[in-house]
């Protein structure tokens, strides 16, 4: 068992032609991902790696294949259109890695989709994978493995690092899941901790932050009254200057609210176990899991 995604996922692919796009989509096919579809307006009628029919819109393509899911690599200025085209064409997961969306476009963009019932993923996240089953974004399908740790994370690159880790070291993952890290996305760390609580075959978690907003306090809130599965958990930026953005959108101290070492406190009074490097991951799960 997984979360979100799974081998009943049918995947259409928006910007399926772009260098992106293609590129990704390429890999998300040699891991076994079931791609139905791609879309870009004006290409209709072609197909990608000679089995993927490609259409003009999604709604054509939900039409065609049944997708049910969609991932999309587009441009910023047009992946708010490209969110909104999918929840209107009845796609019930949507995965947006496209970075530097516009902050203004995503507010209006998540009241239609939650309007719609529509879970969103990103957008500048680098989507999520279940090994051994489904791969929907650009996390490498070669560093993870089946097995039971779920794993959420606003970082990508410390993702890749955390599952590397875990790999390695014999721990496989049920689903490893990237939220992103702008001010504004679609799922967040309670979202994912709620559902890796719900999955069977998930017995502990490790979660990835980063400095800025107050996320992960409200999401160790959420695990201290909500959880009974063990919870590892990660700050990065813990030596950013006040007032410095570091890498993402949403990763900048204001006041006190967004430090690491607030962050760290609210884990370890929720439970928590902290690392202080990535490469701790390998030792507090075994511990954790005794």
């Amino acid at each position: 068992m997984s979360i979100f995604i799974d081998e009943e996922t049918r995947l259409v692919v928006q910007g399926i032609t772009g260098r992106e796009g293609s590129f990704h989509t390429n890999h998300m096919l040699a891991y076994g991902t079931n791609v139905v579809a791609g879309v870009t307006p004006g290409k209709g009628g072609q197909t990608f790696a000679g089995k993927v029919p490609v259409f003009h819109t999604v709604a054509h393509a939900v039409t065609a294949t049944a997708a049910n899911t969609s991932v999309i690599y587009v441009p910023a200025g047009l992946a708010a259109g490209a969110i909104l085209e999918a929840a209107d064409a009845g796609i019930r997961l949507i995965v947006c890695i496209t970075e530097g969306v516009p902050v203004m476009d995503m507010t209006r963009t998540m009241l239609y989709v939650r309007e719609r019932g529509v879970r969103l993923i990103g957008p500048n996240c680098p989507g999520l994978l279940s090994p051994g089953s489904s791969k929907v974004g650009i996390i490498p399908g070669n560093i993870c493995a089946p097995g039971r740790v779920g794993l959420v994370s606003r970082s990508g690159t410390l993702t890749y690092e955390v599952v590397n880790h875990l790999t390695k070291n014999g721990l496989g993952q049920s689903t490893c899941v990237g939220i992103g890290g702008d001010p504004i996305i679609g799922t967040s760390f309670i979202d994912v901790l709620a559902a890796f609580q719900a999955d069977t075959n998930t017995d502990a978690i490790v979660m990835l932050g980063e400095i800025g907003g107050t996320d992960e306090q409200k999401a160790a809130a959420f695990a201290k009254a909500n959880l009974t599965k063990p919870v590892i958990g990660f700050i990065a930026g813990q030596t950013a200057p006040k007032g410095r953005r570091m890498g993402h959108a949403g990763a900048i101290i204001s006041g006190s609210s967004g430090t690491a070492e607030e962050k760290i406190e609210a884990f370890r009074a929720a439970g928590i176990s902290v690392m202080r490097r990535p490469v701790d991951v390998v030792e507090l799960v075994r511990a954790r899991l005794r």
